[in-house]
């Protein structure tokens, strides 16, 4: 009897052990690219997309080839749906209706459908954003910093007297997230070289509870505010213009 109770305890041992590896793997991978960091010092933008270019462009040219879009394109639109967990990417030539390039599952991203309304309550923002700015020294290997607090926003926090609205948010890789959108190491090396090639200036994020394109929102979700429902017209009406083929 002795025996098996020392057998099963070392089994539940083993079984604790793995789970908390399968759980801390992902933040283990960002202390090490941190302690990596340090040691070899700040890389820029052009560092990264001299880095990863040229396996990115084999990744993306042909994407861009078979929908007839020059590569880097005239225009990028980054489309984040939240309850699919898709992240759409269109393009266009200068002049021309936008194409679908290709769509990359969303690894990690917390939360619930709903605005962001504050500083701590881990949502993913909602609504149209540009991106603000690049990092190539993440922590989350690359990001792209959308600008989320946008006027709209700020607007709506002043009409319900909400301060501290959070900021910061990011599209990066990895595969967790507190209100972020963790795309992967891969996608976010796509991503970071595709903006870079084209100009952030020249690319629309649209971040969506569901694809009104599809789909109203699911039957069991709270009654929302007016301006919460006001921003969701302008979100389907903005996501309409892209076709999901």
């Amino acid at each position: 009897m002795l025996k098996l109770i020392k057998t099963r305890n070392i089994l539940i041992f083993l079984l604790v052990v793995v789970v908390a590896i399968v759980l801390l793997f992902p933040y283990v991978k960002v202390a090490k690219e941190y302690v990596g960091l340090r040691m070899t010092g700040k890389k820029t933008v052009a560092d990264r997309v001299s880095e990863y270019g040229h396996i990115v462009d084999q990744r993306l040219a042909p994407l861009f080839a078979k929908a007839g879009v020059h590569y880097p394109p005239a225009e990028i639109v980054f489309i984040a749906l939240k309850t699919e967990r898709l992240f759409e990417v269109y393009a266009n030539n200068s002049g021309e209706k936008f194409k679908k390039i290709c769509t990359y599952p969303i690894l990690a991203a917390s939360g619930k459908i709903g605005p962001k309304l504050q500083e701590g309550d881990r949502q993913v923002p909602e609504g149209i954003y540009v991106i603000e700015s690049m990092n190539p020294n993440s922590l989350y290997h690359l990001s792209l910093k959308i600008s989320y607090p946008n006027e709209c926003d700020k607007r709506n926090a002043l009409g319900e007297k909400r301060r501290n609205l959070g900021g910061d948010i990011m599209i990066h890789g990895n595969q967790v997230s507190i209100g972020c959108i963790a795309l992967g190491d891969e996608a976010s090396e796509d991503l970071f070289v595709l903006t870079a090639k084209t100009g952030r200036e020249k690319i629309k994020v649209i971040v969506s509870p569901v694809d009104f394109r599809n789909r109203k929102l699911p039957e069991d979700t709270p009654s929302a505010k007016t301006w919460v429902n006001n921003l969701y017209e302008e979100i389907k009406n903005e996501i309409m213009k892209y076709e999901n083929g």
